[in-house]
């Protein structure tokens, strides 16, 4: 009777592990395109209502210095500190994706209609578009 019952508590628990590590909640290494060094550090979280956020955690690798503001930012991020800031916002659940958000990219001050999906449990794809086209970077799990 025990191992039937242990059989079917693994089969229970198993599944949920398995969506826990393909999940884009976590810290995520961002690499440069030009280097392939890492840039920065983004923490993702999931709200309440299932949507995803990205704020950077720590700049690693920045060409204005070890504090950089986002000087080419308009409004209330003009000249803010980029750690600490949000720069991926309201990612919603879309079949085995993310889309409908936006991303900001910090280096240029611009925004861009998001979307990200999981690679495999270490590799997040984050795109920024412009109509169709689309630009994906691939961010490693911390």
């Amino acid at each position: 009777m025990r191992p039937l019952y242990f059989s079917i508590l693994i089969a229970a628990v198993l599944p949920g592990l398995a969506f826990a590590q393909q999940s884009p909640v976590g810290r995520w290494k961002t690499i440069d395109d030009e280097t392939g060094r890492v840039k920065s550090i983004v923490e993702i979280t999931q709200a309440a209502n299932g949507t995803l956020s990205g704020s950077v955690a720590q700049v690693l690798q920045s060409d204005r210095g070890p504090n950089p503001v986002c000087d080419k930012c308009s409004g209330d991020r003009r000249n803010q500190p980029i750690t600490g800031m949000t720069i991926l916002w309201d990612l919603k659940p879309d079949g085995s994706e993310w889309s409908g958000g936006t991303i900001l990219d910090p280096s240029n001050g611009k925004t861009y209609r998001s979307k990200a999906k999981m690679i495999d449990a270490n590799r997040l794809g984050v795109s920024g578009c412009i109509a169709f086209i689309c630009r994906e970077q691939v961010w490693q799990r911390e």
